[in-house]
């Protein structure tokens, strides 16, 4: 174990803004891929995923597992939502319902899974980790490019089902490319500017983004409309639901994104989000209430220093 000082990686509350007080997220360190010939051959039970459930991020890789049928081929291990001062911790530090010990190496946070690796990383110990059981290392920490993995590398070795499901189809790239280009830095991290920007000036301009992205995404989804992309699910649905999901039990409160709640402001989106959960088990599965707001209203004592989880809304995600 490194002896040096790692807790600005882990401690959320040594996390710095830009001089202007605004939020940038920092990039990925580990970007290897699985496939044919390579250091990391597509294989059975030879990867491992950490994830956590209240991370938008590690639960787009949840459901993109689930619905390629890879649950025998990449095993699972969930860390406690409640991050510290450490970081993400497994169930050997906070036994919190749902949690896991990690089963590998019996390792107490992530950042310990990410020291084994390499003791001069110098990034956030972030989730979702893509381990290599047989060459004890990390092979991807970047979600969006895990997802993409998972929608091929296997393919050769699934079930036909399975197989076919593509997520990024050749005749969709151009168009799925162009909405993650305004979708992801307005929407999916727009909210984390929005909420951990630290001046007036920062929150408002990144809050603004944020809804003027989704007024675009209802005026995509017409009434009548499943998907967002064509007439299929792809990774633009996957990736653009974890955050509208957790829009209304966590941002619309916790990170001020308040302009607008999804179930009142945006029927298109609102349809779009609850036919998912409701009628897809690999979305409703990879959904954790509970994970999710007590992570974000435990975890940012600059933002909720009293770490009261509020009871709303209620319900938590609307009937069909």
């Amino acid at each position: 174990m490194a002896t040096r000082d790692v807790s600005h990686q882990a401690d959320i509350a040594k996390m710095k803004t830009e001089a202007d007080g605004s939020f940038k997220r920092l990039d990925a360190s580990f970007r290897n891929c699985i496939e044919k010939g390579s250091q990391f051959e597509p294989e059975k039970d030879r990867y491992h995923l950490y994830v956590s459930y209240a991370c938008p991020w590690a639960t787009r890789t949840l459901i993109v597992r689930k619905l390629k049928g890879l649950e025998d081929f990449i095993s699972v291990s969930v860390v406690s939502p409640r991050m510290g001062s450490d970081g993400w911790p497994f169930a050997s530090v906070d036994p919190f319902p749902g949690a896991d010990v990690d089963p590998l190496y019996n390792s107490q946070h992530i950042k310990d899974l990410y020291l084994s690796v390499a003791l001069d990383y110098s990034g956030r110990f972030t989730v979702p980790v893509l381990w290599d059981k047989k060459g004890k290392t990390i092979v991807n920490n970047e979600s969006s490019e895990i997802i993409r993995i998972f929608n091929t590398a296997f393919n050769h070795l699934l079930p036909k089902k399975y197989a076919d499901v593509d997520l990024y189809p050749d005749t969709l790239k151009a168009k799925i490319d162009g909405l993650n280009e305004w979708i992801y830095p307005n929407i999916n991290n727009g909210v984390y500017r929005a909420g951990f920007a630290t001046t007036q000036e920062a929150y408002s301009a990144a809050v603004k983004q944020v809804f003027e992205a989704l007024d675009k995404v209802e005026a995509i989804l017409t009434a009548n409309k499943t998907y967002i992309v064509g007439n299929q699910l792809t990774e633009c649905d996957v990736r653009l639901w974890v955050t509208i999901i957790r829009f209304d039990p966590v941002y619309v409160g916790h990170f001020k994104c308040n302009i607008r709640d999804i179930r009142n402001g945006y029927p298109n989106i609102n349809k779009w989000m609850k036919n998912l959960y409701w009628n897809n088990t690999a979305f409703k599965d990879c959904t954790n209430f509970d994970h999710i707001k007590t992570h974000y209203y435990w975890s940012h004592p600059a933002i909720n220093p009293t770490r009261i989880v509020p009871i709303g809304p209620i319900p938590t995600i609307q009937p069909l």
